[in-house]
């Protein structure tokens, strides 16, 4: 097979791109993920709520209820075998004034309708029992044990290693600047060369439309809807144990309030529709807002315990579901992938992953790696195993990111596993350097060194991400 020929091209390395992209591993197919940026999970995956939705909120008979449900129950299975993590802290909807019960009630049961388990409307006194931050104006909660909270760039990176370790390619720094139709499938033009491919796979988030409007005569519209966020320090993580959110809008699902898998206490998002797609900046105006819809669930948020806050952007669809399927011949669209669509990632990896296998007549590959081991966390080890693992290797003793007691031996396995970090955002976002009460302020001069040394480049060279955000300028 030629150079830069494969069976399938799949196009964005976030979180569905990747699902699509391991679900394909499966298969006997060449394939190759193409992402503009240097690293996986570098859009819309890196900067969510990190919920695992119970399913209750799509609209009955949508693609993404169908997908919401069986994409909780498949993420509940992988975190165990692609070792990445997870945890089932159940969530509530806040009702505060008896006349929206009906909306509430109405939740419940779209939430019945959509195989939604174990959920309950409960009183405000039993909402407080269960949460006793929550305000004294709550007269009612919906109940839904089922929900959970995951890390989003663990679970990106733990799908992309598994799919790489199983014989898919990756391309960085690869932006695709047009695709045309051919005898045998696709010519798709980069800005670092010509590739060819039978399938494309476009899982391009809030690009997703450009080239869908590349290929297909029905045109794809995406508004970019940010979401800005407020993240607090672990001391205040144990506020509220459930994800806390309020009765949706029109616009969302209101701001939430919810533990992070790590221990954190996370608090929003707001939504403005932008017309620029990388439009990730914070504002003053967006913290106030999330700032007063939060009090509103939960009186107490201490916001001076803020560390840092971020922005991510929503890839909305004017139809408001899930873009998915064969849009034109050997072209299949993952579009319009928004909220519950980290939850969903998995069962749209089966779903497309299986349409392209049975068009293609591939068969199953012996020999399919299914369990990945993620970098040993040190912090959480035990004294025994700690000192156990520092015994075979020094480095897993020396400290170098003081918040989270990070230690040079994780940030080098970031580094030197399977589509190991190139980037400092890289490390971050494998291992938690710089993640913690200090945001990198302690820790940055001791990893830029360990990238340029484990990489052979000098501290110069060193990026928070892509080329352009070097460190160090001048000697």
């Amino acid at each position: 097979m030629a150079m830069n020929t494969y069976d399938v091209l799949v196009i964005g390395a976030g979180v569905v791109g990747a699902a699509i992209a391991r679900e394909l591993s499966k298969y006997e197919l060449s394939v190759c993920v193409m992402e503009k940026d240097e690293d996986v999970c570098s859009g819309t995956s890196k900067a969510n709520s990190g919920i695992v939705h119970g399913g209750f909120d799509p609209a009955v008979g949508s693609v993404m209820a169908a997908m919401n449900i069986r994409g909780a129950e498949l993420i509940r299975k992988l975190h165990k075998t692609l070792d990445f993590p997870y945890k089932q802290n159940g969530a509530m909807v806040l009702c505060f004034d008896e006349a929206d019960r009906p909306a509430l009630e109405d939740l419940y049961d779209r939430g019945v309708r959509n195989g939604v388990k174990d959920m309950a409307i409960i009183s405000g006194t039993e909402a407080r029992a269960l949460e006793p931050a929550i305000s004294e104006e709550v007269v009612a909660a919906l109940h839904v044990p089922t929900s959970g909270v995951v890390c989003p760039f663990g679970m990106t990176i733990a799908l992309s290693e598994n799919a790489a370790d199983n014989g898919v390619e990756f391309r960085f720094l690869t932006t695709v600047t047009g695709i045309e139709k051919t005898a045998a499938g696709y010519e798709v033009k980069t800005d670092q060369g010509d590739f060819s491919a039978t399938y494309v796979v476009n899982a391009a988030g809030v690009y997703a439309d450009t080239l869908h409007n590349m290929v297909c005569e029905e045109p794809l519209h995406i508004i970019p809807r940010r979401g800005e966020y407020v993240l607090m320090d672990k001391e205040v993580g144990t506020l509220v144990s459930h994800t806390i959110f309020q009765l949706p809008s029109r616009k969302g699902k209101g701001v939430l309030v919810t533990p992070t898998v790590h221990g954190n206490l996370l608090v929003g998002p707001n939504a403005f529709d932008v017309e620029d797609r990388e439009a990730t900046d914070t504002t003053s105006e967006g913290l106030e807002e999330i700032r007063a819809q939060a009090l509103r669930s939960v009186p107490a948020i201490p916001f001076q315990k803020m560390i840092t806050g971020f922005a991510g952007l929503r890839a909305v669809e004017k139809s408001g579901d899930f873009i998915l399927g064969e849009t034109a011949d050997g072209f299949f669209d993952a579009a319009g992938i928004q909220s519950p669509g980290l939850t969903a990632a998995p069962v749209i990896g089966e779903y497309i992953a299986g349409l392209i296998a049975k068009k293609a007549a591939a068969r199953k590959k012996d020999g399919f790696l299914a369990v990945r081991k993620g970098i040993p966390e040190v912090a959480k080890l035990s004294p025994e195993e700690r000192a156990k693992l520092i015994a075979k290797r020094p480095d897993y003793g020396r400290i170098v990111c003081r918040c989270e007691n990070i230690s040079e031996g994780e940030i080098l396995d970031a580094m030197n596993r399977t589509l190991g970090a190139v980037s400092m955002d890289g490390v971050k976002r494998r291992v938690r350097q710089g993640m913690g009460r200090c945001q990198a302020g302690f820790c940055t001069p001791g990893t830029i060194e360990l990238i340029a040394k484990t990489l052979g480049i000098s501290m110069n060279e060193v990026a928070k991400n892509r080329p352009g955000s070097e460190f160090i300028m001048g000697e």
